[in-house]
């Protein structure tokens, strides 16, 4: 019998009403001959509390007991969940991420899993049950619970889907797909029938919020099939899959911007090989994930080297960079925490040129300055001031008609 992975966002099982809402699409599935699991995040805004609970209590509270804190809601939705299902007349039972011994290194509030053992959910789907998995959390070698990082709950499920075989994994939210961009922002966004993972890791890496990165990663390494779906409308949503040649044709398929982000300029660094390195590697060993690096050299002697960050990793990331400064040989630290970056994406940028052109074109007219641009093979991004990037977003928008289907846009 097929599996099927079905995820239900924190919206999804907000309340009572929600949950046995969100049941409905299981037993749906279960009565099309799926044995299903389902993984679940916490309900609504309770990771927001515990997190300003535990804040109350410790301006800078230990990540392990963070760990701690914030699994119980993963847990308390899967418990109710499957209370749910019992009510209405079909077994289930809830696992945390322990007791599927889903393995994860001890890197607190931001671990990479590193295996999952699916005995325990083959043995329940074998007897009939319904078996429901608490997204976000998995437990390292010490056994100590650890937690994946805010959207965790994403990478849990495509990891099962992967682990399990599963035909695809269902991806449950507030919204219907995959937009060209936010549509909160830019109200007149079309929905994507399909995007590449290369394209949804580029836009879910860029800031994107309706799927994690590091599931789209997974999804891409081991070919689970992605469908993103509204959990309280009976539509088809975004499938996301491999790339397909008719994708070239499409020069952007989405923008995003990004915010909550800082930028360190190390400024007149020694010119010599190896500095770069030493730069990363306190990085590293301050578990302080870059984003964008810049680097430029201003001399035969001297360089200037500035990479973006998340802004939640501003203080251990500037410490890391005091530690090292002699060394580097660094004049002095720049530091910006009032900046955004705004990208477009899109496969069809490989094969085609003036995508650049357009974009700052785009943004000149909508006088926006560009702090700096970062490329690659199938996205541009640009640094700007956060305070213009909303309309820095609509303005490229605007550019790539990204308020029509791709097929019905200008060739």
């Amino acid at each position: 019998m097929a599996i099927i992975v079905q995820k239900f966002g924190g919206t999804s099982v907000a309340d009572a009403e929600k949950i046995r809402r969100a049941t409905e699409r299981v037993i749906d599935a279960v009565k099309k001959g799926y044995h299903v699991v389902v993984v679940a995040s916490a309900r609504g805004k309770q990771t927001d509390q515990l997190v300003a609970d535990a804040l109350e209590l410790n301006p800078d509270p230990p990540k392990r007991e963070m760990d701690q804190l914030l699994s119980t809601g993963e847990q308390q939705s899967v418990s109710l969940f499957a209370m749910a299902l019992d009510a209405a007349g079909y077994a289930a039972i809830s696992l945390t991420g322990g007791q599927i011994r889903m393995l994860t290194d001890s890197a607190h509030t931001k671990a990479r899993i590193i295996s999952v053992d699916a005995d325990r959910i083959h043995k329940q789907l074998e007897k009939g049950k319904i078996v429901i998995i608490a997204g976000f959390q998995g437990i390292n070698e010490e056994e100590d619970i650890t937690t994946l990082g805010r959207g965790g709950s994403d990478t849990t499920a495509v990891a099962l889907a992967a682990v399990l075989g599963a035909e695809q994994c269902e991806i449950y939210t507030d919204v219907d797909g995959v937009y060209t961009t936010d549509p909160r922002i830019y109200p007149n966004a079309a929905k994507m029938q399909q995007i590449s993972y290369d394209e949804m890791l580029e836009l879910a890496s860029l800031g994107a919020g309706v799927m994690h990165s590091r599931a789209i990663e997974f999804g891409k390494k081991y070919d689970v099939k992605i469908h993103v779906r509204s959990s309280s409308e009976e539509t088809e949503g975004t499938i996301i899959t491999h790339e397909v040649p008719q994708m070239e044709g499409v020069v952007v398929s989405g923008a995003t911007i990004q915010k909550d982000l800082a930028k360190l300029s190390l400024v007149g660094v020694g010119n010599k090989p190896g500095n770069a390195a030493r730069v990363f590697a306190q990085m590293a060993n301050a578990k302080v994930v870059v984003n964008d690096i810049m680097q430029t050299e201003v001399s035969p002697d001297k360089a200037n080297l500035s990479f973006t960050i998340s802004a939640s990793d501003l203080k251990a990331a500037r410490e890391a960079v005091e530690k090292i400064g002699k060394d580097i040989e660094c004049d002095s630290v720049f530091i910006r925490d009032d900046i955004a970056e705004v990208s477009v994406v899109g496969v069809g940028m490989r094969n085609h040129y003036g995508v650049a052109e357009a974009m700052f074109t785009a943004l000149a007219k909508a006088q926006v300055n560009i702090d700096s641009i970062t490329t690659s093979e199938i996205r541009i991004s640009c640094i700007v001031d956060e305070d213009q990037a909303e309309k820095a977003l609509k303005a490229v928008c605007d550019a790539f008609e990204l308020d029509r289907p791709a097929r019905h846009r200008a060739k």
